[in-house]
This record gives C-alpha cells, sequence and structure tokens, in this order.
C-alpha cells in the first residue's frame, strides 16, 4: 500500500474516533418541595429537569450553599477525572436523607446521563439502568469507593465521591437506595437524544465522496498487491 493510501485510510479511521472528554451539561436546580425538586438543563434547546423522591430529601441547593463539589485533592479528582472536565457548578446539590425509590425525569429524552455523588457511605444502590463508574477520589467528606455489585446496583464504603455514567437514551432514571446521615447527588447529561452525536457525526458530502474515493484506492492497492504476489509465486 502507498504512501497516499495509508495516509487517506488513517484520515477515514480518525473520522470515526470518539472524543476524549465530555463537557456535561449539569442541572441548574430552582425549586424545592418536601418530596420534589425540578431545574433546568441548559441542552441546545433547555429541557426541564424533575427529581421525585416521596421519602423526602435533608436539603437542597438551588446555587446559594457551601460547595460540596470541591476537589481538594488535586491527584485523586473525583469529579474533573475519567472523560468529565467539568465539575458540577457550586452549592447545586439534592440531599437525600432516607432510603426509598427515587425517580429522574427529563422534559425530553437525553442521550448520555451522568450522576455526581457525595458521601454515599453505607448505602446499597440499585438502578433500573446499566452504569459504568468513571471517577472517584478524595471528596469534601474523605475517601471511599463505588463498589459495583452488577452492572445496576453499588455498594458504598468509606466516603465515596465521583461520578457514574449511563450510556444510551433516557426519558427517566429510577434507583433505589438505603440510607445514611446524609448523601447527596446532582444530576447531568451529554445532550439531547435528538442532537448530533458530537464522537459520531454525519459526515458532510465531501467526506463521503472522500471517503468513497479512500476505500476505493484501498481496495485497487490490495488487489495490485494481490496480483504482484501472484506473478512472483
Amino acid at each position: 500500500m502507498t504512501k497516499l493510501n495509508l495516509a487517506l485510510a488513517a484520515s477515514i479511521f480518525a473520522l470515526a474516533a470518539p472524543a476524549s472528554a465530555v463537557e456535561v451539561i449539569w442541572a441548574d436546580w430552582e425549586t424545592a418541595t418536601a418530596t420534589n425538586v425540578t431545574g433546568t438543563l441548559a441542552t441546545s434547546t433547555p429541557i426541564s429537569i424533575a427529581f421525585d423522591s416521596p421519602a423526602g430529601f435533608s436539603f437542597v441547593q438551588t446555587g446559594t450553599g457551601t460547595n460540596y463539589w470541591t476537589e481538594p485533592n488535586q491527584a485523586a479528582r473525583p469529579y474533573t477525572g475519567g472523560t468529565v472536565e467539568n465539575a458540577p457548578p457550586a452549592a447545586e446539590l439534592i440531599a437525600l436523607g432516607a432510603g426509598s425509590t427515587k425517580t429522574i425525569s427529563f422534559g425530553e429524552a437525553i442521550s448520555g446521563l451522568y450522576l455526581a455523588i457525595i458521601s454515599w457511605n453505607g448505602n446499597v444502590v440499585q438502578f433500573d439502568q446499566p452504569f459504568q463508574v468513571i471517577s472517584s477520589g478524595q471528596g469534601y467528606w474523605g475517601n471511599g469507593t463505588i463498589g459495583q455489585t452488577d452492572d445496576f446496583g453499588f455498594v458504598g464504603t468509606g466516603e465515596p465521591h465521583g461520578i457514574i455514567y449511563f450510556p444510551g437514551t433516557f426519558s427517566s432514571l429510577t434507583f433505589t437506595d438505603t440510607t445514611e446521615n446524609w448523601h447527596g447527588l446532582t444530576v447531568g447529561v451529554a445532550r439531547l437524544a435528538s442532537d448530533p452525536d458530537p464522537d459520531n457525526p454525519v459526515p458532510e458530502p465531501a467526506t463521503w465522496a472522500m471517503m468513497i474515493a479512500g476505500f476505493g484506492l484501498v481496495g485497487t492497492a490490495l488487489r495490485r498487491n494481490r496480483r504482484t504476489r501472484a506473478a512472483f509465486a
């Protein structure tokens, strides 16, 4: 294969390479009642988000109060490690204090769901969707472990701080937890499900033409190589 063909092939595969990090769109919590918190996600078209907890809350921060999303140890970042570029905004927090089933609902389907968590010590948690732990480390209350029990659940030991990620498209997410003094979280998303995926963009017509031409050149080069080997056999 010639250097030109190799370069074309490399360019084609580079088009499909995913981005290394995501700037998460974190919830702006705005109103709270005894069992419900609502807010907005500043997606390409802003949408609503709601958090329902029949067991209530320890407290809710809607932009004022202590910033629990600090990262005191910059070598072990719970919120900007892994593939997340930006920590949740200060004082945007839902603090839970009693075990129950909770539901997060979105005004429009979203793609890529993130939960940032604080101090889920002793909690046994089960989600209705599979997830991955993408970062953890020293947070406001110290260190702990987010120990996955299977694709849908985890047990918190010590003082777990970090981010868990749910791939796929969602209109809602439901989970159950146990309880401790208080354990906090907030919600973020990658984008609306209706928006183009930046990691897998639809190629422009000119790009399609280049890809087709590149595949044609690669195929031609491979056929020539086979004929050349046959001639010397």
